[in-house]
């Protein structure tokens, strides 16, 4: 079942039963105050009656002046005897002349149905003195109270059904109007999925729900995520195409070489052979970085713990130095700062940002750290060639290289500050680039010190 019917649905069987509510209870409502100006009424005429001083006396219980003057139509008023007779009585109703007289000692009200109709009672002991010499009985017909009640009940009833009837029209236009903007996406989305072509929703000018333009603000920033995914997996494909077209025509070539001139030419044969072996040394470093930076695009990489930051840089530091035996200086104004991130990853950041300077620096290192305001700062800096300015805004690109023929020297492939920049933003951290060339270079890195 759709939306709009579900809504629709549900509107008018709601709606519905308030009116019902509503209906008993105005009808209820009504009969109650009737009923009660009507008793009033009653009670007030059988209390005039008793201040006559006739009523007391039972030789002038059947004088016809005593009733006579308190009648009214759709009436019965009677005396009745101790005996079940009658002294005195007046009406004109069938209905309620029928009606079989009781001598009561006890006063009673009440309500009876005749034929359908309310029929409301009083029945009060007349005393000369102590002794009860008769039952004073009025019944009353509520015959216009009951013409109104009917004609309450068929305007509720009209009105009912009108408010249902408009109710329904007005619900299937709202509805049509509310799920609109849903029926376009959903023929977006099924545009999208039948071309394969990414298109955003045009949010229109016209006043429509504040949650409906966030759904629409939603699917479009949604829209916006996957195509800069989809640009970013052309380009990854395509440089990464790049990068291992060099290397496979090295191979082929020099394998080829082996092929025609390499079992009689000793040097050939050595030179071919040291070729091949760097670069299929070099296609593995170039798959294992995007294998990496491919598993680094999970929103669940990283696995944080409570570890000194200071320690596991002087570790990063100590490997590095007996690898490629060059000066690695940390400094920090305190012996220890504690962090809380993915120790791995962290390390992996600081041997990236060591392994850059190493190669493009031949004097020492440093490694400098500092805490203010729930952060960790770090830097490495170096005394290197630097960066030119105009490859500033593209060093955090993949396979991006400042100098192409210099890198494959040194074994680069162009991947390790994507992946370093994609652990400080799964670490909600920040990275900044400070270079000048022939001056060095210093990276800077902002972490959050997680409570």
């Amino acid at each position: 079942m759709t939306l709009r019917r579900r809504f629709t649905f549900f509107t008018i069987f709601w709606l519905i039963f308030i009116l019902i509510l509503f209906n008993i209870f105005v009808y209820l409502f009504v009969i109650k105050i009737t009923m009660r100006s009507e008793e009033q009424l009653l009670t007030n005429k059988v209390n005039i009656l008793l201040e006559d001083p006739k009523i007391n006396d039972p030789n002038k219980l059947n004088s016809l002046e005593l009733l006579r003057d308190y009648y009214n139509v759709n009436e019965l008023m009677r005396i009745v005897l101790p005996g079940g007779a009658v002294a005195n009585m007046q009406g004109s109703d069938p209905e309620l002349l029928a009606l079989a007289p009781q001598f009561t000692t006890e006063y009673e009200t009440g309500m009876n149905y005749l034929e359908g109709r309310r029929v409301l009672y009083m029945k009060v002991p007349l005393y000369q003195g102590d002794k009860i010499i008769g039952t004073l009985e009025m019944y009353r017909k509520l015959t216009l109270l009951d013409s109104y009640i009917q004609v309450l009940v068929i305007a509720l009833t009209i009105t009912s059904f009108g408010a249902v009837l408009f109710a329904i029209i007005g619900t299937y236009w709202f509805t049509s109007r509310l799920t609109s903007p849903i029926q376009y996406m959903v023929q977006t989305m099924r545009e999208i999925d039948r071309s394969g072509k990414l298109r955003q929703i045009e949010l229109s000018g016209k006043e429509q729900s504040a949650e409906l333009e966030q759904l629409a603000r939603a699917f479009n920033q949604m829209i916006n995520r996957l195509e800069r995914t989809f640009d970013r997996q052309k380009q990854f494909v395509a440089d990464a195409s790049h990068e291992l077209k060099t290397p496979l025509t090295v191979i082929s070539s020099y394998a080829n070489m082996l092929k025609r001139w390499g079992r009689d030419d000793e040097n050939v044969r050595d030179e071919a052979i040291e070729a091949i072996s760097t670069e299929a040394q070099r296609l593995q470093n170039l798959t294992k970085s995007m294998l990496v930076l491919a598993e680094a695009e999970r929103e669940d990489w990283l696995k944080l713990e409570r570890f000194d930051l200071v320690q596991l840089a002087d570790e990063t530091a100590e490997m590095l130095n007996a690898t490629f035996g060059r000066t690695i200086r940390v400094h920090t104004p305190k012996s220890d700062v504690k962090l809380i991130a993915d120790k791995d990853k962290i390390r992996q950041l600081l041997v990236i940002l060591l392994d850059n300077a190493l190669k493009y620096s031949k004097e020492a290192i440093d490694i400098s750290m500092q805490v203010a305001k729930g952060t960790v700062r770090i830097s490495v800096a170096d005394k290197g060639i630097g960066i030119p300015e105009d490859d500033m805004p593209l060093l955090f690109e993949r396979f991006f290289r400042v100098d192409g023929a210099r890198s494959r020297t040194t074994g680069g492939v162009g991947l390790g500050l994507s992946i370093a920049k994609r652990i400080v933003d799964l670490h909600e951290g920040k990275i900044d680039v400070f270079s000048k060339a022939e001056h060095g270079t210093t990276i800077t890195v902002v972490l959050p010190q997680r409570k």
